[in-house]
C-alpha cells in the first residue's frame, strides 16, 4: 500500500488551497447570506480546469485522476460547501453521463464546453415523487413522428436555473420498471422546458437548487443519451462516482470545522486561561480529527478504485456514509467548541453545520446507503 500522493497529485492539492484560501474564502459569507450563485468564482474556476477535472484534455477537460479531482473537492468544500456542490455536480453528473454514454458527436458538441466551463450542466432524477426510489420516476418520453416528447417535472436539481445543458431521465416503456428508463440532452430555451420554482434553502445557499418543468418538451432522435431504456443502470455508475464527490465534500467542511475550532479554542479565554487547555476540549479536538483522517482515507480508496476501474460501488458507498456522518458530528462539536459565538453567522462554522446536512442526503440518503452496502455484502441485487 502506498499512502504517498503523486506530485501531479500534490500540485492539484496546492494549487485548489491557494485559489479556494484567494478566492472563495473572503466572499463565501456574501454569497451565503444573499443566496446568490457565485458566477464572480465559477468563472474564475473554469481556467484552472476544474470544471472539467475529470475528463481527457480531447474533449476539453483537465485530465485529472478521480484522486486529484477528491483532493480539489476537499479544498474547496474547505472554505464553501454550495462551491463545492457546484463543481461536484457539474463534474460528475450531467457532464460525466454525457462521457459515459453519450456519443462522439454528444461529447463534441456538449462535453467540451462544459469541461472548459464554457457552459453549467444539470442532471435531472429526483421528482416530487421520487426520491430515494428512484425508479419509480413520473417523468415521461413517448415518441411521436420523428422526436421524443417529454412532460414531467423534476425536483432539487442542482443548477437548476444556471445551467445551459441538462441531462434528464425519463420512462419510455412504463411496463419495463427501472429497465424502461432513458437518457436525454436538453438544451436551454428548449420550447416547453423551463426551470421552476428556485428553492430557498437551509445551506449550501450559493448552490442554485430548482425545479425542472417540462410540458410537451420536443427533443431530436439524436438527444437521446445512450441507449435507449438504459438510463436507469448508467445512472447507477455515475452515482458511484458522485458519491465519491460527496464524501471530499464532507471531508473538506469538517476539516473546515475543525481547522477553525482548533484556531479559536487557542484564541478564546476562559477561568484564565485558552480553552484548549481543558482535556474536554482536547478530547473533542482529537476525536474529530481521527474521524476526519479515516474519512480521507475511505475517500480516496474508493477514488483510487475508480482511477483503476476496479468495482467500487460499495466502497464508495462507504466512503460518502461515512464521510457525511464525520462531517455532520465535526461541525456539531465545532459550534460546541465555539460555544455562543458558533451560534452566530459572525463565524464560518455556523455556515458549515448548515452545509454539511446536504452531504447525509444529496446522491442517497445515509439509510441508502446502508442499503447499498449491505446489499453488495449480501449478494443482493
Amino acid at each position: 500500500m502506498n499512502f504517498e500522493l503523486t506530485d501531479a497529485q500534490r500540485a492539484v492539492q496546492e494549487t485548489v488551497r491557494e485559489f479556494a484560501e484567494r478566492e472563495i474564502r473572503p466572499i463565501a459569507h456574501l454569497y451565503d447570506e444573499k443566496s446568490e450563485f457565485p458566477w464572480e468564482i465559477v468563472n474564475k474556476m473554469a481556467p484552472l480546469g476544474l470544471l472539467g477535472m475529470i475528463f481527457p484534455e480531447e474533449y476539453g477537460g483537465a485530465g485529472m485522476d478521480y484522486v486529484s479531482y477528491a483532493l480539489a473537492l476537499e479544498e474547496i468544500a474547505r472554505h464553501d460547501g454550495g462551491v463545492a456542490l457546484t463543481v461536484a455536480s457539474h463534474n460528475s453528473l450531467c457532464s460525466n453521463h454525457i462521457y459515459l454514454a453519450g456519443s462522439e458527436e454528444q461529447k463534441r458538441k456538449y462535453l467540451v464546453p462544459l469541461a472548459r466551463g464554457e457552459k453549467l450542466g444539470a442532471w435531472g432524477l429526483t421528482e416530487p415523487g421520487s426520491g430515494s426510489d428512484a425508479a419509480s420516476l413520473q417523468t415521461a418520453a413517448a415518441w411521436k413522428g420523428d422526436r421524443w416528447i417529454l412532460n414531467g417535472t423534476k425536483n432539487f436539481i442542482t443548477q437548476g436555473t444556471v445551467a445551459s445543458v441538462y441531462v434528464i431521465m425519463a420512462i419510455t416503456d412504463r411496463n419495463r420498471g427501472k429497465q424502461g428508463i432513458s437518457a436525454f440532452i436538453l438544451e436551454k430555451g428548449t420550447p416547453g422546458f423551463r426551470p421552476g420554482r428556485k428553492e430557498v434553502k437551509l445551506g449550501v445557499r450559493c448552490s442554485d437548487t430548482a425545479q425542472l418543468l417540462m410540458e410537451d418538451a420536443e427533443i431530436p432522435p439524436e438527444n437521446l443519451l445512450g441507449e435507449v431504456h438504459h438510463g436507469f443502470l448508467d445512472t447507477l455508475k455515475i452515482l458511484d462516482g458522485g458519491r465519491i464527490g460527496i464524501a471530499a465534500m464532507a471531508v473538506g467542511l469538517g476539516r473546515g470545522a475543525l481547522e477553525e475550532s482548533v484556531k479559536y479554542s487557542k484564541e478564546r479565554q476562559q477561568f484564565g486561561q485558552p480553552i484548549s487547555r481543558f482535556q474536554a476540549i482536547q478530547w473533542k479536538l482529537a476525536d474529530m480529527a481521527t474521524e476526519i483522517e479515516a474519512a480521507r482515507l475511505l475517500t480516496l480508496r474508493a477514488a483510487a478504485m475508480k482511477d483503476r476501474s476496479l468495482p467500487m460501488t460499495k466502497e464508495s458507498a462507504m466512503a460518502k456514509l461515512f464521510a457525511s456522518e464525520v462531517g455532520m458530528r465535526a461541525c456539531t462539536q465545532a459550534i460546541q467548541i465555539h460555544g455562543g459565538y458558533g451560534y452566530l453567522r459572525d463565524f464560518p462554522v455556523e455556515r458549515y453545520f448548515r452545509d454539511v446536512k446536504l452531504t447525509e442526503i444529496g446522491e442517497g440518503t445515509s439509510e441508502i446507503q446502508r442499503i447499498i452496502i449491505a446489499r453488495q455484502l449480501l449478494g443482493h441485487e
